[in-house]
């Protein structure tokens, strides 16, 4: 262990741990928690106070089970955050499961009457991301076949075994969807008030975003449960996230292919590169290879090449933190700072300095997080900010439907993870 890798622990260990219980899980627990129907209530205006939106959405609904469990793991609770969990996998189990044709459906009320029936591989993706995390935490039998039956009806229903990949937009019966058919915007939202974001999009396209929270589902499947299967599957994912998505003459990845993996650059609102995605690739592949026992080291040019381009393009040097995004090969033009955006990257840039000892990773690291701390987090009502303009001024709600406690708990706690496996090299 060097010198410097001991004192950027000790420094910044107590920082992450007091925005993490003092400022997020405060706000969350017991806030969130529907103790009348179950799972959880997540619309929040900017002074916490509920906003009016009290439906249940596949994935915060799964986000939100994922962190209590992951909590619970990590020895965060004397059992109040187990109960958290609980109280939405049987949410998830009872009324978010089609039991006639199997899968999550997109939306229900609060009472688990079946809203938005349809089902989505993005939503899909984070239901099997929480019920492999909930095994993991609880060690529960009945949770471990959910995930099991899950995983596998997804191979059986959605996996492209022609192209690779999955086709990602179905009808309740698992129908595939075709052209002209309202879609559900999967892309994370920006710090906007809207609470959702249905759009019309041809609905035959493979998103990167699902294939990345896709990648991220089977890596917690395969480290909790694994099989062939889903060594396979996670293989292919692997080199889809690091390959296929990957714009070699730009140096960044876009979002929008056609069945066959060929990209979609054919509209304006395509050829964008995503900073936050893009980094967050970079951490979530690099947890998919360690599952895989594949040498990191592999994807570091890859790695360096995703930061070159984000680190030109998309940071605020004067200021710190991350911006939306851009078109490709220019500035940045969407100059808000997301919440979930500063969350990733600092993940990643921390990821990078163990991987790797460069010091540029360690200063963006810490000045992502000073960022983060002065301006995204809300010290006087709870949370972060949905977003920081370019003025320093926030922005948004503190919950929505896309919105609630796992970019930024889920960063908090990976990023205190590292910095304990640096201080203990």
């Amino acid at each position: 262990m060097v010198e410097s890798d001991l004192s950027v622990s000790e420094e910044y260990l107590s920082k992450l741990e007091r925005i993490l219980e003092d400022n997020v899980l405060e706000f969350w627990h017991p806030r969130c928690l529907d103790e009348t129907h179950g799972g959880y209530v997540l619309s929040y205006d900017a002074d916490g106070e509920f906003a009016g939106n009290d439906r249940k959405m596949i994935v915060t609904q799964a986000r939100m089970v994922w962190l209590f469990a992951r909590l619970h793991r990590e020895g965060y609770d004397d059992g109040e955050y187990l109960d958290a969990a609980e109280l939405g996998y049987d949410f998830l189990r009872t009324e978010m499961w089609d039991d006639d044709n199997g899968g999550f459906f997109w939306e229900v009320e609060r009472d688990g009457t079946v809203s938005k029936p349809n089902k989505h591989l993005y939503g899909q993706s984070f239901g099997l991301y929480a019920l492999s995390e909930y095994y993991r935490a609880t060690g529960d039998e009945g949770a471990r076949k959910f995930a099991v039956e899950h995983f596998k009806l997804l191979e059986s229903v959605s996996r492209d075994r022609e192209y690779g990949g999955y086709v990602e937009y179905f009808g309740p019966d698992w129908t595939p969807i075709e052209s002209g058919q309202t879609y559900l915007e999967t892309i994370e939202p920006d710090w906007s008030e809207k609470e959702s974001d249905d759009s019309v999009l041809d609905p035959t396209l493979k998103l990167m975003n699902t294939h990345l929270h896709l990648l991220e589902a089977v890596t917690e499947f395969h480290a909790a449960i694994g099989s062939a299967s889903s060594g396979d599957r996670l293989h292919e994912l692997l080199h889809i996230l690091t390959n296929t998505v990957v714009r070699k003459d730009t140096g960044a990845c876009t979002d929008k292919y056609d069945r066959s993996w060929n990209p979609r650059l054919d509209r304006e609102e395509f050829r964008i590169a995503s900073y936050g995605h893009d980094l967050e690739n970079v951490w979530l592949t690099m947890e998919a290879a360690e599952a895989l026992d594949v040498r990191l080291s592999l994807f570091e040019e890859l790695y360096e090449t995703l930061f070159d381009y984000a680190l030109e393009y998309g940071y605020d040097d004067e200021n710190g933190g991350f911006y939306f995004y851009g078109p490709l090969g220019e500035p940045a033009t969407n100059r808000i700072k997301a919440w979930w955006v500063q969350a990733e990257c600092m993940t990643s840039a921390l990821k990078m300095y163990r991987q790797t000892g460069g010091e540029r990773y360690l200063r963006v690291f810490e000045e992502t997080l000073e960022f983060v701390e002065t301006h995204q987090v809300d010290d006087v009502v709870g949370e972060w900010h949905s977003g920081i303009d370019d003025s320093l001024e926030p922005l948004g709600r503190k919950g929505a439907e896309y919105k609630a406690g796992y970019h930024n708990g889920r960063a908090l706690l990976e990023c205190i993870s590292e910095l304990r496996l640096l201080g203990d090299d």
